[in-house]
């Protein structure tokens, strides 16, 4: 996979945590400070990071017994979770705006869980480098939150759900190309 590809990969990832910081940037609007964009980052992009980490170890441990079939697995994965972040983006959330360390916690877990499935499709991708991967994630993650709370008081929740809807449509044209390439080529 080159780096492109990853980098998109980061991006559309990164979108669940975007969203989620736009909106605590809306609700700490007036309050938004540097330390909330930095927390929101740290968190929001250490979890985009361990995640895929995670389920990278987790899908190396059966890999040799499904081979014949990653591509499809690979696909049905990055569809599944593509598909659910255009849902959820229709969904209506409400966060609050404080950075407390039990809120961020549960909130980078939960826009982190589509990580670990990623993390178990780059197990089945030999060509993937797995630490400069997930790197490059939790530094794009990390990027996006960053903004995300620093700008949530100007762009508003539709960005957050757009920024959802573009990652998910993002994930799913991915996993088409992965299996074309696997069937075709």
């Amino acid at each position: 996979m080159r780096f492109a590809e990853l980098f998109i990969i980061a991006v559309g990832l990164s979108m669940d945590a975007f969203a989620v910081s736009l909106c605590k940037g809306m609700a700490s609007c007036g309050k938004t400070n540097v330390k909330g964009a930095l927390l929101a980052g740290l968190y929001f992009g250490g979890f985009q990071a361990l995640m895929p980490l995670i389920g990278y170890f987790v899908g190396a441990q059966f890999y040799e017994k499904i081979a014949f079939i990653d591509h499809w697995f690979i696909f049905v994965l990055l569809s599944v979770v593509g598909i659910r972040m255009i849902m959820e983006a229709r969904e209506k959330e409400e966060v609050n705006g404080a950075f407390d360390f039990k809120t961020m916690l549960v909130l980078a877990v939960a826009t982190s869980i589509d990580a670990l499935a990623v993390g178990v499709s780059f197990a089945l991708m030999p060509e993937i480098k797995i630490v400069p991967a997930v790197s490059l994630i939790g530094v794009v993650t990390f990027v996006f939150s960053f903004a995300g709370v620093a700008a949530g008081c100007s762009i508003g929740e539709k960005g957050g759900s757009r920024a959802k809807i573009l990652g998910g449509i993002i994930l799913v044209m991915i996993a088409i190309k992965i299996l074309i390439e696997h069937l075709f080529f």
